[in-house]
């Protein structure tokens, strides 16, 4: 009976030694999910939206939107530790398919983060969310259409996407392929997502720069885990889009 009150006690112990410590808890929300900004002295913005294991990293100018680059794909951070693995690149198609290691030092407190090394911007990413989500945080891949009554499902396994990728308060939509390294055009800027409305105010885009400024409202669903994205189109077409999350 002895023994086996020891060995319960002994096993209780060793649980309460393992337990997740407040330090833990600390570690993984201090994880710098969301969007950050950084206004440079010459003129830029530099747009980072982190969102689960994704991120996307655009530069455009601050006067009037005018797009310079973007560049995309999954990211990790162990410590101080940031490495990026692209999948886009406007900047240097023969970086897709390699990753970039980068210092990113988070200061929550002070809501800001610092990103050092080769390609890193100096100067203070501001927190642009502030702790706002929505259910749209995540990146997405367009997964289906509807036309003439009919969804027509898209293999989102091959090397052709068009991605969304959206924090609590920006998006960004980028086409690209993973094979041959193409990039075919992007677009992005704040939005909001509320009581089944879907704005987005587009902030920079890469195909046609007039189009800055521009508000765009469409309903939207989050059915079975998919995005209904739906309405019209800037041309005043209908418009039924399915976004499936990326894992």
């Amino acid at each position: 009976m002895l023994s086996r009150m020891f060995a319960s006690a002994g096993f209780l112990l060793i649980a309460i030694l393992f337990l997740p410590t407040d330090t833990t808890q600390a570690q993984a929300s201090a994880q710098p999910q969301g969007a950050w900004k950084l206004m440079t002295p010459e003129g830029s913005s530099h747009l980072l939206i982190l969102s689960g294991n994704y991120f996307s990293w655009t530069e455009y100018s601050s006067t009037d939107g005018a797009f310079v680059s973007t560049k995309g794909g999954t990211w990790t951070k162990t410590g101080k530790n940031f490495t990026l693995t692209y999948e886009f690149n406007t900047a240097d198609k023969d970086k897709v398919g390699t990753s970039h290691s980068l210092k990113l030092i988070h200061q929550p407190k002070k809501q800001i983060i610092k990103i050092k090394g080769k390609g890193g911007i100096k100067g203070k990413w501001a927190d642009i969310d502030q702790g706002k989500t929505t259910p749209l945080n995540g990146a997405w891949l367009i997964s289906g259409r509807k036309r003439n009554g009919e969804i027509g499902r898209i293999n989102t396994d091959r090397p052709r996407k068009t991605m969304k990728i959206l924090s609590g308060t920006q998006f960004q939509w980028i086409a690209y392929n993973t094979e041959t390294k193409q990039f075919f055009g992007t677009g992005g800027g704040a939005y909001t997502a509320e009581n089944g409305k879907y704005i987005e105010n587009i902030g920079f885009f890469s195909r046609d720069n007039s189009r800055v400024g521009a508000s765009l409202s469409f309903d939207f669903a989050v059915e079975e885990g998919d995005w209904i994205h739906s309405g019209k189109s800037s041309k005043g077409a209908p418009l039924y889009e399915i976004w499936s999350k990326r894992k």
